[in-house]
C-alpha cells in the first residue's frame, strides 16, 4: 500500500509541474496513516473474540468431560447395585424353593395322616358297633353285674380321648371324653375304681394346663397377613418441593419485556446448571427391584413362622416374627395405618404361645384296661373281648 501511494504523487507531479511540492508530499501521507489505524483496531477486536470463543470451547469441553465421568460413575454404581440385588433375589428364590419343598412334604404327610385318620374313624365306627352289640349282650344277661358295662364304656371313652388327642390334636374334645368316662365310673359307687378315677383326674388336669391356642388358627392368621403384604406402603424417598423456586411464567404485556427477558435467561441458566442444598441425611431412592426384595423377605419370614407354628417350634416361630417386625419398622412407612395395624397384629402373634407338649400316653388307660380285664372279660367272655 505504501508503494501505490508513492506512485500517485509522481503522476500528479508530471501533470501539474507548477504545483507546490509540499502539497504533493502531503497527498500520500493522508491516505496511508488512516487505514493502518483502522486495520490495527479491527485485528485486535477479532483476536479478542477468538480468545473468548476458545475459552468458551475449553469450558464446555471440560463441563462435558465432567458430566461424562459423573454418568459413568453413576452407571457403574447402578450396575453394582443391580448385581447385588440379583444375587440376593436368587438366594431368596432358592430359599423359597426349599420352603416350598418342605411345605409339599408337610402336605404329603398331612394327606397320609388324613388317610390314617379316616381309617381309624372307620375302625372306631366298627368298634362302636361292636361295643353297642356287646353292651346289648350285657343288658340281656340276667343276674350278672349289670353295672359293669359302665367300665367298658369308660374304657371306650378313654381310648377315643387318646385318638382325639394324638391324631387330631383336639385337646378340648379329649378333656370332655375323659370327664364323661369319670362320670361313668362315679356312677358305679364302687371304691375299687377310685385309683382309676384318680388317674383320670390327673390326665384331665394335665390336658387343661396345655396351651389352648390351636396351631391351625395361628397359621390361618399368618396366611391372611401374607395376602396383605403387597398393600403395605414402603418408606420410599419423595422429592421435596423447592420453596425457593421462582415463577418463570412469561407475561403477555409488552411493557414487561425486561422481566420476560430476565425470566427467559434464568430458565436457560436453570436448564444448564442446577445447584441444590440439602440439609439432613440423604435417603436412597428404592428401585422396583429393591421394593420387591423387601416385600419378598417379609413374606418369607411369615411363611417360616407359619411352618414353625404348625410344627410347634416356638423358637423358630418367635425368631421369624421378630425379623418380620424389624423389616416393617425399618423398611415400611410406619406412620401409615396399614403398617401400624400390621405391626400390632405381629405383636399379638409374638405374644401367642404355639408350643403344645401333648403327653404321649394317658395315665388312666392301662389301669382301666386292667380293671376291664378282671371284671368284665372274665364274666362275659367273648362278648366283652370284642370291646
Amino acid at each position: 500500500m505504501a508503494n501505490n501511494n508513492d506512485s500517485r504523487p509522481q503522476d500528479d507531479a508530471l501533470v501539474n509541474v507548477n504545483d507546490n511540492k509540499e502539497v504533493i508530499d502531503s497527498a500520500p501521507d493522508t491516505p496511508t496513516t488512516a487505514p493502518k489505524k483502522e486495520k490495527s483496531s479491527g485485528n485486535g477486536l477479532l483476536w479478542f473474540v477468538v480468545v473468548i470463543l476458545f475459552l468458551l470451547v475449553i469450558g464446555l469441553a471440560g463441563a462435558g468431560y465432567w458430566y461424562y465421568m459423573q454418568q459413568q460413575t453413576e452407571r457403574l454404581s447402578s450396575l453394582d447395585t443391580q448385581q447385588k440385588n440379583t444375587v440376593a433375589l436368587q438366594s431368596m428364590e432358592q430359599q423359597r424353593a426349599q420352603l416350598t419343598d418342605k411345605i409339599d412334604a408337610i402336605t404329603q404327610r398331612n394327606n397320609a395322616l388324613a388317610d390314617t385318620v379316616s381309617a381309624l374313624k372307620a375302625e372306631n365306627e366298627t368298634l362302636a358297633l361292636q361295643a353297642e352289640s356287646a353292651l346289648e349282650q350285657i343288658k340281656n344277661m340276667e343276674g350278672r353285674r349289670p353295672a359293669d358295662w359302665l367300665i367298658a364304656e369308660a374304657d371306650y371313652l378313654v381310648r377315643m380321648a387318646g385318638r382325639k388327642l394324638w391324631l387330631e390334636n383336639d385337646v378340648r374334645t379329649a378333656i370332655l371324653l375323659l370327664v364323661n368316662a369319670d362320670k361313668r365310673l362315679k356312677s358305679l359307687a364302687d371304691p375299687s375304681v377310685l385309683p382309676v378315677r384318680a388317674a383320670l383326674a390327673a390326665d384331665i388336669q394335665t390336658l387343661q394346663q396345655l396351651n389352648p391356642v390351636s396351631p391351625s388358627s395361628v397359621a390361618l392368621a399368618l396366611t391372611g397377613m401374607i395376602a396383605q403384604i403387597d398393600k403395605l406402603p414402603l418408606d420410599a424417598f419423595e422429592k421435596p418441593k423447592d420453596v425457593n423456586a421462582q415463577d418463570n411464567t412469561l407475561s403477555e404485556s409488552t411493557d414487561d419485556w425486561q422481566e420476560n427477558l430476565a425470566k427467559v435467561w434464568q430458565s436457560l441458566v436453570d436448564d444448564l446448571f442446577t445447584v441444590k442444598t440439602i440439609e439432613g441425611p440423604v435417603e436412597p431412592v428404592l428401585s422396583l427391584e429393591a421394593q420387591f426384595l423387601i416385600k419378598e423377605q417379609l413374606r418369607l419370614q411369615l411363611m417360616h413362622a407359619q411352618s414353625a407354628a404348625l410344627k410347634g417350634d416356638a423358637g423358630l416361630y418367635g425368631q421369624s416374627l421378630q425379623y418380620a417386625q424389624t423389616l416393617l419398622i425399618e423398611k415400611f412407612d410406619i406412620e401409615a395405618s396399614q403398617v401400624t395395624g400390621f405391626v400390632s397384629a405381629l405383636q399379638n402373634l409374638l405374644n401367642t404361645e404355639v408350643s403344645r407338649p401333648i403327653p404321649s400316653e394317658l395315665q388312666a388307660q392301662k389301669p382301666l384296661e386292667g380293671l376291664l380285664d378282671s371284671r368284665v372279660k372274665q364274666v362275659f367272655g367273648q362278648g366283652a373281648s370284642a370291646l
